[in-house]
């Protein structure tokens, strides 16, 4: 776990903080703290040419009364002949000190040997573990880091009202009802015309890959502003990514209601959103708790039909069903032939189906037969992909 530079709240500022450093300072060390707690080890990283400072002084104390396996990193010691500035930091009474190079990887070789020896065994988790990874993606500031502390109870990700605060996508790791889950909070994802050079733009980046490893992406979209276009790209950018995903609208108790609110305002999501029909809707507010806790009871049954298998038999049934009710159209006075179809894999559901023209099978009718898969089994929140393959009549026989 990387934290937030910890600095002294009062008495080591030159130069007067801006605001927005003054709201953040308390937090970013409420935030390393936390880390520190739960860490196994702690490396503590100091400016090995700048010397010994107060600040490195205090941190010292904090990890001292932490009673955790610690090791100081004096960086910025590219060449062997300033190593010997590293002794200075023994003062801190934390250990051993490793002259490094973070930069060109200089003795950073015999740290990780020392920090490796000094944690638990390693015992090797099961491939199919059971664990639900959950991403929180939306916009900046639509309170995805407020929601996070609310689900888990605890603060252990910075809040704060300055759009952008988190940076880099943060692991929470607990368990709710015997389901184990893995909590991930995204930076804010902008529109790529808006997206800044530098930290905002590998912060996007950051925010894809974790949705290449979630299996359910929460959503959230801000009720009083609406949804947006950006809110549409970010839908778009998990469906591409096969995740299944809940869309929270959050911020619901500052909206005023009346009877049909919720009815319009679902109606207006659903036709902003008709890419996405599968998709259940939740109506939360992350700051008072308003219905969070309907949110991992909607994880759990997403996951489960994310991974649901439907057998051969019933899903061939399913197709000739399907197909009498309403027969593929053909061309040229050749039919469509549907032979067989079977699953061949879940996360997310793939269905394949043979036919003697599998180019022949218009969208419109792979959109009919996915309709009539959900109508049998929601599937909700999760995308199904949809496999025509060519065989001969020979083969299988027809339907």
């Amino acid at each position: 776990m990387d934290t937030g530079g910890i600095e002294l709240l009062e008495g080591w500022h030159t130069e007067p903080l801006s605001e927005d450093s003054e709201q953040f300072l308390p937090l970013i060390r409420q935030q390393a703290e936390m880390a520190i707690t739960a860490a196994d080890a702690v490396v503590l990283v100091v400016d090995g040419r700048g010397g010994l400072t107060a600040a490195d002084r205090e941190v010292g104390e904090i990890l001292r009364r932490s009673q955790k396996p610690t090791f100081v990193a004096a960086n910025k010691l590219e060449s062997t002949k300033l190593w010997d500035t590293a002794y200075e930091f023994y003062e801190l009474g934390l250990g051993e000190v490793f002259p490094i190079s973070a930069l060109h990887g200089t003795g950073v070789g015999d740290l990780l040997d020392a920090v490796v020896e000094t944690l638990p065994p390693y015992e090797e988790e099961a491939a199919a573990d059971g664990t639900i990874k959950v991403a929180l993606v939306g916009r900046p500031n639509v309170g995805k880091s407020t929601l996070l502390n609310k689900i888990l109870g605890e603060e252990r990700a910075i809040v704060s009202p300055i759009p952008g605060t988190t940076r880099d996508a943060i692991d929470t790791h607990f368990t709710w009802e015997g389901h184990s889950f893995t909590l991930i909070d995204t930076a804010g994802i902008r529109r790529r015309g808006k997206i800044d050079p530098g930290v905002e733009k590998y912060s996007v980046l950051r925010a894809l890959r974790v949705l290449r490893r979630a299996d359910v992406a929460l959503l959230l979209i801000d009720a009083v502003e609406g949804l947006t276009a950006q809110d549409t790209h970010i839908a778009c950018m998990i469906t591409e990514e096969n995740v299944s995903v809940i869309v929270l609208v959050n911020k619901w108790d500052a909206i005023a209601k009346d009877t049909y609110t919720i009815n319009e305002y679902t109606d207006a999501l659903r036709q902003g959103l008709n890419f996405l029909p599968y998709v259940p809707f939740l109506f939360v507010s992350a700051l008072s708790g308003q219905r969070v806790n309907r949110i991992l009871p909607q994880v759990v049954a997403v996951s489960e039909g994310r991974n649901l298998r439907i057998p051969t038999g019933e899903m061939n049934k399913l197709m000739r069903d399907a197909v009498s009710q309403h027969a593929p159209p053909g061309k040229a006075g050749v039919r469509v032939k549907f032979f067989y179809a079977t699953q061949v894999s879940v996360a997310p559901p793939t269905f394949v189906f043979f036919v003697n023209k599998p180019e022949w099978v218009h969208f419109s009718y792979q959109r009919y037969l996915e309709n009539q898969i959900r109508a049998a089994h929601p599937f909700p929140g999760t995308p199904i992909k949809l496999i025509f393959r060519p065989r001969s009549e020979d083969r299988f026989g027809k339907v």
